[in-house]
């Protein structure tokens, strides 16, 4: 059986820094872009009559988000991960990576610790040092066994670490590694906050992204759960960045929210969020947003099995016939990193192998930090039948390069 992800939208032209930014990355139209982090689909057609419906009004003036937007995202929380979230916990913002930079600079001063985990997203380094706060790396550790590649938290590091430290960033599910963190280990995470005072910013906007072989939980319900069980206030310690952006394929829209639980916390978002004069919503993101949440599930219920699909099919491929590459299969995301270190080759060679031989446009592993180099990040957001294409160039490739 066919499905609607087997035809991808042509999406040259239409100003995809994906597509359209392919000569400017890589200095070349010809590679296949397999980069920024969002997918070729057409996005749910809730969301697509929700845009229709609005722009049919002739008035696109300033705006305020409904209640009906807050309460879409408060069902979605609550059926999706079993997360019940008052309505004054929500603080809308214009994306993830703002939401970042805006944490990083309300809650922490100059010189503060904050701690990244590496490989990882790399906004989450410049949010720390574009705005003068002392980075503290606590890298993840590769588990390098033949049959399962994993990486996992070096937790005693982290404590470590946390001594010196105000704030956390962490990336749950993980990007670049795909992985889905367990309970025990966000339980030690909690445990270290709470003993040092650390503030935790959990970046979950993959978390609607899992495949059936793992399970996400919220890091803030996971605390309010120990709160039950303990009579403290660790949950207050948690701020979660959520978004539809990369669930339903709208991160164009820039529209995305921080459950702050702490009101000390959440007011000095807000005042800092007011002092850049940003306008956080506009009519078509405020539209397309509840419209996913309350109309995109049926679409998600399909893409879900599509992607685990193509991730099994694309780590089949790797093993069968691309030796000198180890992939770690991921539990979330539609992003696959692949291990190229047995080629050889430094992380300016590699680039250049990718994009010169192969003729794919890759993200280099290198920008994610400590950890990343010798890696390559793949999105798989496509086509089945585009991604086994590409590693059929890679395979080509390699062995050119091995003659």
């Amino acid at each position: 059986m066919t499905s609607r992800f087997d035809h991808p939208v042509a999406r040259e032209g239409s100003g995809a820094l994906k597509f359209d930014g392919r000569q400017q990355t890589f200095g070349t139209t010809e590679v296949m872009p397999m980069w920024v982090a969002d997918m070729d689909f057409a996005v749910p057609e809730a969301v697509t009559k929700a845009l229709q419906a609005r722009i049919a009004h002739p008035v696109l003036g300033y705006s305020l988000a409904p209640d009906s937007l807050y309460q879409a995202l408060i069902d979605w929380l609550r059926t999706k991960h079993d997360w019940q979230v008052p309505r004054e916990w929500i603080v809308l913002t214009p994306g993830v990576v703002p939401s970042l930079n805006m944490v990083v600079a309300a809650l922490t001063k100059p010189d503060d610790g904050v701690i990244v985990q590496p490989p990882v997203y790399f906004p989450f380094f410049s949010a720390v040092t574009g705005q003068q706060r002392q980075l503290i790396e606590n890298p993840l550790r590769l588990i390098d066994n033949a049959s399962q590649p994993h990486d996992q938290m070096d937790m005693n590091h982290l404590a470590t670490c946390a001594q010196q430290a105000r704030l956390l960033l962490l990336c749950s599910p993980h990007n670049p590694v795909g992985r889905v963190w367990q309970t025990a280990e966000m339980e030690t995470i909690l445990s270290i906050a709470n003993q040092h005072d650390l503030i935790i910013l959990s970046d979950e906007i993959h978390a609607d992204l899992v495949y059936a072989d793992a399970h996400h939980q919220p890091l803030s319900r996971l605390a309010m759960q120990a709160e039950t069980a303990e009579q403290t206030t660790q949950s207050h310690r948690v701020i979660t960045a959520v978004s539809p952006s990369k669930t339903f394929n709208i991160p164009g829209l820039g529209l995305s929210a921080l459950i702050v639980p702490s009101t000390t916390h959440r007011q000095a978002i807000q005042r800092h969020l007011n002092t850049l004069g940003i306008s956080v919503t506009n009519p078509l993101n405020m539209a397309a947003f509840e419209a996913a949440y309350r109309g995109g599930n049926d679409w998600l219920n399909e893409l879900i099995p599509y992607l685990q699909a193509t991730r099994d099919a694309a780590v089949a491929y790797i093993q069968t016939e691309l030796p000198k590459i180890k992939v770690i299969s991921p539990q979330a995301t539609y992003l696959l990193w692949l291990d190229c270190r047995a080629l050889q080759l430094n992380d300016d060679a590699l680039k250049r192998f990718f994009i010169e031989e192969a003729q794919l446009g890759l993200s280099p592993g290198a920008l994610f930090g400590h950890g990343g180099e010798g890696f390559m990040r793949m999105n798989i957001g496509t086509s089945q039948a585009n991604v086994l294409a590409a590693l059929a160039r890679l395979k080509a490739a390699i062995t050119r390069h091995a003659v």
